[in-house]
């Protein structure tokens, strides 16, 4: 069997189903509007980088339907760190993203977490009792 074959055999099928993306900000750090969004767009960039590096057929799932996403709301770092524990559990991706520090934020702080893109029920069984920011 060609190499090609293998490799397409091992891949697990990408659902043809809506994905999404569950964008999560740490509430206690008191971000402003502005450092949120943009929080919440350095996340969206590395997911969208990180997707067409590692899998270029699940960046595809989620942008043909246009990349849905919602931003939600953590109390504070603690229950950032259950939900990332409960995605891996639930074999989702998980992403963090950790302030540099040069503004508002103390370094290292994470300030959002993306969950998926997965399945939207997937990711809804981790994220549904979290309220929208």
């Amino acid at each position: 069997m060609a190499w090609w074959n293998r490799r397409r055999e091992q891949t697990a099928p990408i659902p043809n189903v809506e994905h999404k993306l569950a964008c999560i900000v740490d509430t206690s750090l008191k971000m402003g509007k502005g450092k949120i969004a943009a929080q919440v767009g350095h996340l969206c960039t590395e997911v969208a980088l990180g997707l067409e590096r590692n899998q270029p057929r699940l960046l595809q799932a989620w942008t043909r339907r246009g990349q849905a996403k919602v931003v939600l709301k953590a109390l504070d770092s603690e229950e950032m760190h259950l939900l990332i524990d409960r995605a891996k559990e639930a074999n989702l991706l998980t992403w963090a993203v950790r302030d540099a520090g040069r503004t508002q934020i103390p370094s290292g702080s994470m300030t959002v977490i993306g969950i998926g893109p997965a399945p939207v029920e997937q990711v809804n069984d981790v994220t549904s009792h979290l309220k929208l920011l």
